[in-house]
């Protein structure tokens, strides 16, 4: 699963339950509910309610199995009390209300308009050759989206990007003229290249000259 899908995939909201004070000593409980799925037809949707006591998990809620698992003494009792009543129902339909609806909303506004190529302020589709997606090992992403196109004189070529976090579309408009690092690149080889041509020529009429002044002798 490419690390874009991850993190469309993954809807999370964390709810503080509990926070507590008692003299130099804090308290915190809070719960945390993950959706993931990898497939595009959201059949492998899989649903996680997660509580915790300090950083510790104490408690789960496993769409896969169907109920809530304990993972220590509390948390064990906890989960046999939740599982015989109403609320081990409710978290079962999760799957279906919250997730699998969220997450066609999600591919539909997100995923699927992530990147795109404009010309002259109009969408451009036949000419995009490929979208890759990257991973940045972070838990970011990257993705590398290539264009083949014949350039005219006057038109404007942009790159419109779409996220979640912008308000509206960031869009980048392709600049053809180099870059000062480009242009010094270039001045650099260029350079190397007369310099090589120099020294080659330098060489050879050295070569020449030396030859020109031996006699051969026969054997």
């Amino acid at each position: 699963m490419s690390l874009q899908k991850l993190l469309c995939y993954h809807l999370i909201w964390t709810l503080v339950a509990f926070l507590a004070a008692e003299n130099a000593n804090v308290y915190y409980r809070y719960r945390m509910s993950r959706c993931i799925y990898s497939s595009s037809n959201i059949s492998d949707m899989v649903y996680y309610d997660n509580y915790y006591f300090n950083k510790y998990l104490f408690i789960q809620f496993d769409s896969t199995l169907g109920r809530f698992v304990g993972f220590n003494e509390y948390g064990m009792k906890l989960a046999e009390s939740w599982n015989s009543g109403l609320l081990v129902q409710e978290e079962r339909g999760v799957v279906d209300w919250f997730c699998k609806g969220n997450a066609q909303v999600f591919d539909s506004a997100i995923c699927e308009k992530s990147v795109s190529w404009l010309r002259d302020g109009k969408l451009m589709t036949s000419e995009m050759t490929s979208t890759m997606e990257m991973a940045d090992g972070d838990w970011y992403y990257q993705i590398h989206s290539e264009l083949e196109y014949t350039p005219k004189s006057g038109e404007k070529i942009s790159c419109m990007v779409e996220h979640a976090s912008f308000n509206k579309p960031m869009i980048y408009d392709w600049d053809p003229s180099l870059s000062e690092s480009d242009r010094n690149k270039i001045s650099i080889g260029s350079s190397g290249l007369v310099l090589g041509i120099i020294i080659a020529a330098a060489g050879l009429i050295y070569y020449k000259k030396k030859s020109t002044g031996r006699i051969l002798v026969p054997h």
